[in-house]
């Protein structure tokens, strides 16, 4: 239990101090006269002693009761935590709280510098308010002009600071509680379908950039966990690719291989025939490194350097103009592989393990109008096998009455015409 401590005068006077002209019988500190007379102190959780100064006794008295009381019930928050400044908690408590990789350290610590700590930085945590969470969010878009994601990824970290807040008893409550999150806005995406990324194939003006493009079509792969692919990760007999690493770039450090970010990343990703006889010929005719900086990687560059992104994104776009394409980006392959796979009735869930995406939400809002596709399919071929004779199942006949294949079946083909 706490007791209240009276500043201004002495608990143990000696015999021969004089007594305290203003109060009777005691004897006067130092402190006397200066600020509040009366200090609570009291034990937090953790046993460290905490104080506060009131003017009172009884103000004191009641101070350690409701402290008391607070500990009791699991209530009780440091009346000094708050007083911690936004970016102090943010950078030295909240960040290294966050398990992730040191590039993504270095993301999240970009996002604070830009948009946090300038608006929010030396304000004491304890006194943002709920309307002036509301407004920064809206800054994000108002002034510091983001779109699509990006409002809502950043605002995902600043509310996370103020979430492990609360957990820490630094504050009460978060002023972020109640108000809503910025629309997690996702481009739609209108993959390439087999045949356009056979005239990628076509036009490929290196061997290296033609089984890049089939093997990623082929697997999904992120341009880091190809670019990072190595021998020993590939089980050519059972047809599997082990995925648990990227090739990376860091100033200063280059390219070096990596950690995924998320552990949903890391998964044994099973692969067609067609793509491990693809991987099998593409290392007899060009055997990776046994040593050097370089060693295993299945794909480098002819002097012996691993792939940079910049490096694959440009020889990408000369393809796609070579072939008489419009204008795609690299990771579009990884879009078209998800395609097939929903066009061939793979459910959410397994499309994400194969993405290695962090949970199905993110898997369902990137491809929900490609799985609204895939269901109208399913409508098209229950309405033609239960049509009664003479009746038109849908506008086209389904292919298994002898008729046309549906638009949205040409529309993606078929998965590389496969064997094995």
């Amino acid at each position: 239990m706490g007791y209240v401590a009276d500043r201004w005068h002495k608990k143990r006077p000696g015999p021969d101090e004089p007594e305290c002209g203003e109060h009777k019988g005691l004897v006067a500190s130092q402190a006397h006269g200066v600020g509040k007379r009366w200090q609570a102190r009291y034990d937090d959780p953790s046993g460290r002693e905490v104080t506060s100064l009131h003017r009172t006794k009884a103000e004191a008295e009641a101070e350690i009761v409701k402290q008391e009381s607070a500990k009791q019930n699991g209530s009780w928050l440091d009346p000094k935590a708050g007083l911690v400044t936004v970016e102090k908690y943010a950078l030295e408590t909240w960040l290294p709280a966050q398990n992730i990789i040191g590039r993504s350290v270095k993301e999240y610590r970009g996002a604070l510098d830009r948009y946090l700590i300038p608006e929010w930085g030396n304000r004491q945590i304890r006194s943002i308010k709920p309307s002036e969470a509301g407004a920064w969010q809206q800054l994000l878009t108002s002034k510091y002009g983001l779109s699509g994601s990006y409002p809502n990824r950043v605002a995902r970290y600043v509310r996370g600071v103020f979430k492990l807040a609360v957990i820490d008893r630094v504050i009460a409550i978060s002023p972020f509680d109640g108000i809503k999150a910025p629309t997690l806005v996702e481009s739609s995406v209108t993959p390439p379908d087999v045949a356009e990324v056979r005239q990628m194939i076509a036009a490929a003006y290196r061997p290296i950039w033609a089984a890049m493009i089939e093997i990623t079509a082929l697997t999904g792969l992120r341009s880091g966990e190809l670019r990072g692919l190595t021998l020993d990760r590939i089980d050519f007999l059972r047809r599997t690719i082990r995925i648990d690493r990227q090739m990376v770039y860091e100033a200063r450090k280059g390219m070096y291989l990596d950690d995924l970010k998320t552990g949903a990343g890391r998964r044994l990703l099973p692969v067609t025939k067609r793509a491990v006889d693809l991987l099998a010929a593409y290392v007899a005719a060009h055997p990776p490194a046994k040593d050097g900086g370089a060693v295993g990687l299945i794909f480098v560059m002819p002097d012996g350097r691993p792939v940079g992104e910049s490096t694959l994104d440009w020889a990408f776009k000369s393809i796609c103009r070579k072939a008489d394409l419009s204008k795609r980006h690299w990771h579009e392959l990884r879009h078209h592989y998800a395609s097939v796979l929903i066009a061939g009735g793979e459910n959410p869930k397994v499309v994400q393990k194969r993405l290695g995406h962090k949970d199905v939400m993110t898997t369902l809002r990137t491809y929900a109008h490609l799985f609204a596709e895939a269901e109208e399919r399913t409508r098209d071929v229950l309405d033609a096998a239960w049509a009664d004779p003479g009746e038109t199942a849908s506008e086209e006949e389904s292919p298994q009455q002898g008729g046309t294949v549906p638009e949205s079946g040409r529309r993606q083909g078929v998965l590389w015409q496969v064997s094995g």
